[in-house]
Order: C-alpha cells, then sequence, then structure tokens
C-alpha cells in the first residue's frame, strides 16, 4: 500500500533513497539541501535495511567515497547544492571513465562564487556540458514537482545501471524546500551481495575467488591507443542514450503561435505564464525537457514546428537557450528572460516577457 505525506523535496529524495533500496548515502551538508542527509539521519536506514549514511569530511571527500562504493556494484548516492557540486567535477570525470553507476542530486542556488542560498538554475552549463574534464555526459533529469523529486531517484538508479554511468538529478532550491503531497511507494526489496545481478558481477570488484581473474576498475589508461578506445566506446553509449533515454512534457503545443520552454521550477511558473497568454487569447504552449541530457533537440523542433516564436524562461543570464537555439534553428525566434542570483520571476513577470520580446514585434 502506497504511502501518502506532506513533505520537502529535500526530504522526498532522502525517503526515495532509502525505499529504493539504496546502498549508501555520503554527502555533505549545504543549504538548500541540507535535509536530504538530515532526513536520512532522522530515518536510521541502518538499522532497517543496513544502508549506510555517512556525513563525509567534504564534499571532495563524499564523492570519492561514492566511487569506492560503486566500484564494488553497490547502489550510492550524493547530493549537495551548486558550489559543492563544483568541488565533486573531478569525480564525476573519474566516475564517468571508469564506467560506473551513482546517483548526484544538485539542489541548485544563486551563483556564481558562493553565492545566495536562494534558488537558481545556472547549474545547466555544468550538468550538461562541463561536469569535470574530459569528454563525458553524465545523464540528467530536471524534476518540477516533490513527487518527481521523489520518482526521479528510482528513474535515476535505473538508469544509472543500465548504461554504467553517473546520473544527475537537477534540481533548484524551490523545488527542493517547497512542500508538496507525495506518494511514497512500497520499499523495494534491498539487494545483498548475493543476489547481485550477473551483468554486475561482470564488473564490479566483489572479491576474489580462488582461481578467479580479478576486476579492475580505473579511468587510468596510460597507452593512448587504449585510452581513445575507451572514449570511442564512451560516445557509443552517449549516442545510444540519444537516442532512447529523451524525455520531455510538452502542454499545448499542438496549435501555439508561440512556446514557453523551461524546466524546473520555471517550468511550472511558466506553466501560469501560459494560461494567463491562452486567457488573453494567445496561442501559447509549454514545452518542458524533463531529460537535460539528453536534451529533447528533435522533439522540440517537431512537436513545436508550426510556431512563430520560443522563450527560454531560465533562472540565470541564458543556459538553455543555447541548446534551445540548436534546435530550433534559424525557422523561428528564439529569446530568453530569466531572473539571476537566487531572485525568482513571477508568472507575470513570464508573461510581460513573452509580450515584448514576441508578441509584440
Amino acid at each position: 500500500m502506497s504511502d501518502i505525506r506532506l513533505m520537502k523535496g529535500n526530504e522526498a529524495v532522502a525517503h526515495a533513497a532509502v525505499r529504493c533500496g539504496c546502498d549508501g548515502y555520503f554527502g555533505y551538508p549545504i543549504t538548500p539541501q541540507s535535509e536530504v542527509l538530515e532526513t536520512l539521519m532522522e530515518l536510521r536506514p541502518w538499522e532497517s535495511t543496513g544502508m549506510v549514511v555517512l556525513q563525509a569530511e567534504s564534499e571532495i571527500g563524499a564523492i570519492n567515497m561514492i566511487y569506492g562504493a560503486a566500484c564494488t556494484g553497490k547502489m550510492v548516492m550524493t547530493s549537495s547544492s551548486s558550489p559543492g557540486i563544483s568541488l565533486m567535477g573531478e569525480g564525476f570525470s573519474y566516475i564517468a571513465g571508469a564506467e560506473l553507476p551513482c546517483v548526484v542530486v544538485n539542489v541548485a542556488r544563486g551563483g556564481p562564487g558562493l553565492g545566495t542560498i536562494q534558488p537558481g538554475q545556472s547549474d545547466y552549463f555544468l550538468a550538461t556540458k562541463a561536469g569535470g574534464h574530459g569528454d563525458f555526459n553524465m545523464i540528467v533529469l530536471a524534476p518540477n514537482s516533490v513527487q518527481e523529486m521523489y520518482n526521479f531517484v528510482f528513474d535515476a538508479f535505473e538508469l544509472a545501471f543500465k548504461y554504467r554511468n553517473p546520473v544527475m538529478i537537477l534540481s533548484d532550491g524551490v523545488i527542493g524546500q517547497m512542500m508538496e503531497r507525495v506518494e511514497l511507494s512500497e520499499p523495494l526489496p534491498r539487494r545483498t551481495d548475493g543476489q547481485i545481478v550477473e551483468q554486475m558481477r561482470s564488473w564490479a570488484v566483489t572479491g576474489k575467488p580462488v582461481g578467479a581473474q580479478r576486476n579492475i576498475v580505473t579511468s587510468v589508461q596510460l597507452d593512448p591507443i587504449v585510452q581513445e578506445n575507451v572514449n570511442h566506446r564512451l560516445q557509443a553509449k552517449y549516442k545510444v542514450i540519444r537516442e532512447k533515454e529523451v524525455r520531455y512534457e510538452a502542454i499545448g503545443c499542438e496549435d501555439a503561435d508561440h512556446i514557453l520552454v523551461a524546466y524546473g521550477c520555471s517550468a511550472r511558473i511558466s506553466h501560469k505564464a501560459m494560461e494567463l497568454a491562452r486567457d488573453a487569447g494567445h496561442k501559447v504552449g509549454l514545452f518542458r525537457p524533463v531529460t537535460l541530457f539528453p536534451f529533447p533537440y528533435e522533439q522540440l523542433d517537431s512537436v513545436c514546428k508550426r510556431a512563430k516564436g520560443f522563450l527560454s524562461v531560465e533562472l540565470s543570464a541564458g543556459q538553455m537557450i543555447e541548446d534551445v537555439r540548436l534546435a530550433v534553428g534559424c525557422r523561428a525566434r528564439v529569446e530568453h528572460f530569466g531572473r539571476m542570483g537566487g531572485v525568482i520571476h513571477s508568472p507575470n513577470e513570464v508573461w510581460q516577457a513573452l509580450q515584448e520580446k514576441l508578441l509584440n514585434r
């Protein structure tokens, strides 16, 4: 039987981690995501499931604990907010290079620098383009509700193990801190070492049986030809992810002349702005990318083929707009509206920007 509760997005992440069978959480507190670790400590899952919950000495320590635990085939995750995520960048690259599964939750705040503790969406480039050094990508899911914060933990682990790749849930301070009704699913049975699937045994470091060949998990390849082959394998994997894992939501786009493109909390705000536009007699739709990598380029272009203009709505100076422009090309006008540094736009502001930048031109 499902369990319905009122809780914050950050709290929902913690409950999802326990109920999806996560083996270990390693993190460090930072506003506005500290409730993830705090809630896990309150839940004390080590007593019921054996899940390890550990506050590391830093974000760098946390991501390297994730690296080590992921090598053994365990379901492990961490969470942080923008500056802490930056510190984890090297670890993301190592994990991707070693082809290990893990889940990372980023409850983004305003920046750059230490910034503010208020919401921001200026980590888009960090998540989708530059999570660390080298040629790699993380799969990026962008929730816009507390329920999705919960659901996407399950989805993220599934994707992480399916592709042996880090998955980031890119949230923001609004979704992390707001409270909504959440339906908690029945807990999944937690794996034990004896239940590790055969696919996992083929690569994980699970101990060396007598006479068996040991597994070595590493991202170090001193031979450049071997390293190039690793990169080709990674790029082939990312190509499959782009083909099979695109997720999006299109609302009122069938007859729309103009499209608002937004994710996370900006999508919720833009939904109301779309209603204001419709009430005023304008055919406006909303396109919400759910996966930021892979970005729904073809879907945005095909679903919104008849649109004359697009407005990328973000809590940033304009980052996702680059992908919107790549999707749309030169066939329609693409504009940006955003607030920065922790300031949240209102539906009326988005509606006004839509009029000024597209409808009245």
